[in-house]
């Protein structure tokens, strides 16, 4: 590996240089995003992951593979306390919580409908939420195109499609925080919705579509291309467990796994759904809940759209990808390891043909796949990204939720900057651990 020696710049009393060693725990897509930017600046490398990156273990294999930008409106909206009783009763509603797992998700329930329960704390976490965001699109294309895989980045912007434009006009609150923010967007009629999408169910006859957004064709295979390209510039990739770490003072000595110690100097803490316990051992107690999304995916499609769209009396997201018509979402709230209800993603695959008419209502079972995800979420809709409490060669980059691939490119970066001691290019105190 090339090397160099940079000047000195103050990490607690460690000295930055080219031999530091970084451990980063998690090969997702912030795991993989800040192992390539800790590449960047000259760092030895060590990803662990006891999965395959592009395994369908993995919260960034199934998604939607949106790169959209303008998500920067929490999950919770005012009012929707009072849904919380339906969520309760209807175990296949977009939102629902298995009563066996409400006493101990209930403390991360409650902040979550404090967090979206005012325009006010809706807006904040929206301007916290842009710099992370803006530009994911193109971030991606340079970096997919870096591993030599930039045709499975599309830069033909995202829709959100509405039965009219009176149930547009009903979302106006979240529309105009995002202009405020300089968000822009074009409007189409019903006659302009279905010349762009002609296999589109008629009922809807509105659409916004957002230019400056993207999407990911296949975000299995991208997050293997990122990890390929990683170890070719000279990362190592081993199969392992991380359960904690060892210090020798203030710094870091070493990331315990199940197969030993790796010695290190720095680390970041990348595992998704799984960052709860490692970040309580680096001193930071943080209420990250596993969020449990579902997809439905039709194989060879008679009906799809051309543009990804998110149907919003639904609240799923259609996209084609290079493998099928995926339809992804619904919210559930269990333990990680919870047996699937995959009655949930059935609802997935009976909205595909409601939503594309031309598929066959008798669509043979082996044209259908399921998946179940788990979405690493903070209740307050923002991830934690920054330095731990209890060393500050510890870097907390979990908890992204549901712009967990869009907002990966980014937080790469960010990870990169405070692994080299550089000044973050946005703002981080939003994104602190230890807000709570």
């Amino acid at each position: 590996m090339t090397t160099h020696t940079s000047s000195a710049s103050s990490l607690a009393s460690s000295s930055i240089s080219a031999a530091r060693h970084v451990v980063v725990i998690g090969a997702g897509a912030v795991g993989l995003m800040s192992a390539l930017h800790a590449l960047d600046q000259r760092f030895q490398v060590t990803i662990v992951d006891p999965g395959q990156p592009d395994g369908e273990q993995a919260s960034s294999y199934g998604n939607a593979g949106w790169l959209s930008s303008h998500s920067v409106l929490p999950p919770s909206e005012p009012g929707v306390w009072k849904k919380v009783p339906g969520f309760l009763a209807d175990p296949l509603g977009p939102l629902s919580v298995r009563w066996r797992y409400l006493p101990r998700t209930l403390p991360w329930l409650l902040r979550y409908l404090v967090a979206g329960s005012t325009t006010a704390r809706i807006s904040a976490t929206a301007a916290a939420l842009r710099p992370l965001l803006h530009g994911a699109a193109p971030l991606h294309k340079a970096i997919a195109e870096q591993a030599g895989v930039g045709d499975l980045i599309d830069l033909g912007g995202l829709l959100h499609i509405y039965r009219s434009r009176a149930h547009f006009e009903a979302d106006a609150r979240g529309w105009g925080i995002r202009r405020k923010l300089g968000i822009g967007w074009q409007e189409l009629s019903a006659q302009e919705l279905h010349a762009r999408e002609p296999d589109l169910d008629p009922a809807y006859g509105f659409g916004v579509l957002i230019p400056e957004a993207g999407h990911c064709r296949n975000p299995g295979a991208y997050i293997a291309a990122l990890a390929a390209h990683a170890c070719a510039r000279g990362a190592r990739l081993t199969a392992v467990t991380a359960t904690g770490f060892r210090f020798e003072g203030n710094g870091l000595a070493a990331v315990q796994t199940d197969a030993g110690d790796i010695l290190c100097d720095a680390a970041v803490i990348a595992a998704g759904a799984q960052s709860k316990a490692l970040a309580a051992k680096a001193g930071d107690k943080v209420p990250l809940e596993t969020e449990r999304g579902y997809h439905a995916m039709v194989l060879a499609p008679e009906g799809r759209p051309r543009t990804p769209m998110m149907i919003m009396d639904r609240k799923v997201i259609a996209t084609q990808t290079e493998e099928g018509l995926r339809v992804a979402g619904q919210v559930e709230i269990a333990s990680f390891d919870a047996a699937p209800d995959w009655r949930r993603a059935e609802i997935m695959r009976d909205l595909a043909l409601k939503l594309f008419p031309a598929l066959p209502r008798d669509l043979p079972a082996n044209r259908v796949r399921y998946w179940l995800g788990r979405r690493p979420s903070m209740p307050d809709g923002l991830p934690c990204i920054g330095r731990s409490s209890r060393s500050v060669d510890i870097i907390h980059a979990f908890g992204h939720g549901h712009i967990g691939l869009g907002s990966s490119a980014r937080t790469g970066r960010l990870v990169g900057q405070l692994l080299a001691g550089q000044l973050p290019e946005i703002d981080m105190a939003p994104f602190s651990a230890q807000r709570f």
